[in-house]
């Protein structure tokens, strides 16, 4: 069984987070573990069409955001990997100076010590220099810094394509299987893109 912790933080776009619990869902052999932030509840409830009771039980686990005694904080869990999606520029400098005061924080903390894959999906924009500097300080640490950039070669028809094509993403960098996004497979003699089929 694979231990995911999914830490979903105040930033604009929820459905990320949202999208990605539904897949971890539908997926054989995962058990997650989630934490919301107070401003990640009210953000579903104001982007979205779900509700904070529908979002937790798509979880196996639900840890309070200021429990810091949850099993999650300790590296004797043996978690497989964590995301934060989305991920606010302040839970991002929390967790780029090791300022542990909420449970998504020690939790991410917890997997850089440990040497284990942390996932921060960031959103924000435009970026001045001091989120920069958070996200590189981060990714030296180890961490994988993916905003949520849209892809254009696999020719989305909505913003529901977008979404998914993100989610597929975030899964692959968690080493989660999933058939969520067109996959690049090279070109025909014609020179026309292929992809596998979805």
């Amino acid at each position: 069984m694979k231990k995911i912790v999914v830490g979903i933080s105040g930033a604009t776009g929820s459905i990320y987070a949202v999208r990605l619990m539904e897949a971890l869902k539908r997926t054989k052999g995962v058990e997650t573990h989630l934490i919301l932030s107070s401003w990640a509840e009210e953000n579903i409830r104001l982007e979205t069409s779900y509700n904070v009771e529908q979002i937790m039980r798509l979880a196996d686990r639900v840890h309070d955001f200021k429990n810091l005694g949850a099993p999650v904080a300790s590296g004797s869990f043996l978690a497989d990997g964590m995301v934060i999606v989305p991920c606010s520029m302040k839970t991002l400098s929390s967790v780029a100076h090791g300022y542990a005061d909420n449970l998504i924080v020690r939790a991410a903390d917890v997997m850089l010590k440990e040497r284990r894959r942390l996932v921060v999906v960031v959103r924000e924009t435009p970026l001045n220099s001091i989120h920069l500097e958070n996200m590189l300080k981060l990714s030296n640490a180890g961490a994988i810094i993916t905003p949520p950039m849209p892809a254009f070669y696999n020719h989305p028809k909505s913003l529901e394509d977008i979404i998914r094509h993100h989610t597929g993403r975030t899964l692959d960098l968690l080493g989660i299987e999933n058939m969520l996004t067109k996959r690049w497979t090279g070109e025909t003699e014609m020179g026309e893109s292929v992809y596998l089929a979805e």
